[in-house]
């Protein structure tokens, strides 16, 4: 069992950053490869990156490379995102997910373990 608090979401300026952290309980935190999807309002969710459970493979959607960077630190059991250049339509609750696909998983279904999600807004 793996629960999972997002946190580091507000409110920001387009251009700006923000750094969204994901703790996560339980031991095996360093078994889990990890993603964060976001959801806009009426919108379906979506992928926007994820790592591998070791940290050496990640993913990001086309829309988040150069601006978004995922890591994790496994003995502090965290996962975070890094999010630069930001833009309005990037507004959206974020949310952590973990999950033990052999692949770096971009569907929802594949991920076992969400958090509560965390809400970044951002003006223009």
């Amino acid at each position: 069992q793996v629960q999972l608090v997002e946190s580091g979401g507000g409110l920001v300026q387009a251009g700006g950053s923000l750094r969204l952290s994901c703790a996560a309980s339980g031991r095996t935190f360093s078994r889990y490869n990890m993603a964060w999807f976001r959801q806009a309002p009426g919108k379906e969710r979506e992928i926007v990156a994820t790592i591998f459970w070791s940290g050496g493979r990640t993913y990001y959607a086309d829309s988040m490379k150069g601006r978004f960077t995922i890591s994790r630190d496994n003995a502090k059991n965290t996962a975070y995102l890094q999010m630069d250049s930001l833009k309005p339509e990037d507004t959206a609750t974020y949310f952590c997910a973990a999950g033990r696909s052999v692949i770096l998983a971009t569907k929802a279904a594949a991920y076992d373990y969400w958090g509560q999600g965390t809400q970044v807004t951002v003006s223009s």
